[in-house]
C-alpha cells in the first residue's frame, strides 16, 4: 500500500495563513432561498452583527439568482462583509469568485481538480469538502486552507446531502492533521455544538440555525460559547 505523501512543513505553513484556524468558529452560509420572506441582506447584516467569523455565499434551490443579478447580489454581501472585516466566501462559482475578487471560494469534490483551482485562485482562501481519508490527504497536498466534513447530523438544508455520518470522521481527520484548518457542517445546532468541537473541528458551519433563529445573536453567541469552553478545557 502506497505511503501517503507528506508535505514539506513550510509549504502547509505558508498555505495556511490565509486563514486562521478561529476564523472557522461560526461559519455562516446563505443563499437567498434560504431567508424565505426576510431580506437576505438585512438577514446577512444581522448575522455579522451577531459575531459570525465567516461567511459563505451558497446561491441554490429552485429559483436562484443568476447573471448579473448574482453578480450584483454577491457586490453587496462582499461589500457587507469587508465592512466588518469578515472572510467573504464564495460556494462552488470560481468565476465568480474571480470575477468579484471575493476572499475565497469553496468547491466540492464534484468540482474542477483543487490544483487547477489553486492556480486561478493564487493568494485566496480555498475550502474543500472532503468525507474520507482520501479526499482528506488530497486536499491538504493540493494546496487547500480548510476543509469542510459532514453532514455530521441530519440536516434539511441540503436535500441531495450525503447520509449523516457523525463525528467518527472528524475525530479520525484531526488525528490525521492536529493542525489543519477544519470546519464541520450538517445539522449543527447549539445544542449539539459542542460534541463536534470537541471531536477536532475548529468551528461550526451553519445555515438554519442562524437564518431560522428568533434571536441570531443569541445563537451566535452560543456557538462561540461552547467554542470558548472547548478551548478553555484542552489548553
Amino acid at each position: 500500500m502506497a505511503l501517503p505523501t507528506i508535505l514539506p512543513i513550510a509549504f502547509i505553513v505558508r498555505r495556511w495563513k490565509l486563514l486562521n484556524r478561529k476564523d472557522l468558529a461560526v461559519y455562516f452560509i446563505m443563499g437567498t432561498e434560504n431567508c424565505k420572506n426576510e431580506n437576505p441582506l438585512h438577514l446577512l447584516e444581522e448575522a455579522l452583527q451577531a459575531g459570525i467569523t465567516i461567511f459563505q455565499l451558497r446561491e441554490k434551490g429552485k429559483q436562484p439568482l443568476v447573471g448579473k443579478e448574482l453578480e450584483q447580489f454577491a457586490m453587496k454581501c462582499k461589500a457587507l462583509c469587508k465592512q466588518y472585516q469578515v472572510p467573504f466566501i464564495i460556494n462552488d462559482d470560481v468565476d465568480l469568485a474571480l470575477k468579484i475578487d471575493a476572499d475565497g471560494v469553496h468547491v466540492g469534490q464534484d468540482d474542477a481538480p483543487l490544483q487547477e483551482i489553486r492556480k486561478k485562485f493564487q493568494g485566496k482562501i480555498i475550502g474543500v469538502s472532503v468525507h474520507n481519508e482520501e479526499e482528506m490527504m488530497n486536499a491538504v497536498k493540493w494546496g487547500a486552507d480548510y476543509v469542510g466534513i459532514g453532514p455530521i447530523y441530519e440536516t434539511k438544508s441540503k436535500p441531495d446531502a450525503k447520509k449523516p455520518e457523525g463525528v467518527t470522521f472528524l475525530k479520525k481527520a484531526r488525528n490525521m492533521y492536529p493542525d489543519f484548518p477544519i470546519v464541520a457542517i450538517g445539522g449543527i445546532t447549539p445544542m449539539n455544538a459542542k460534541e463536534v468541537l470537541e471531536s477536532g473541528a475548529d468551528g461550526v458551519a451553519v445555515i438554519s440555525a442562524i437564518c431560522d433563529s428568533g434571536n441570531r445573536k443569541e445563537t451566535v453567541q452560543l456557538l462561540k460559547g461552547f467554542k470558548l469552553i472547548e478551548k478553555k478545557e484542552f489548553t
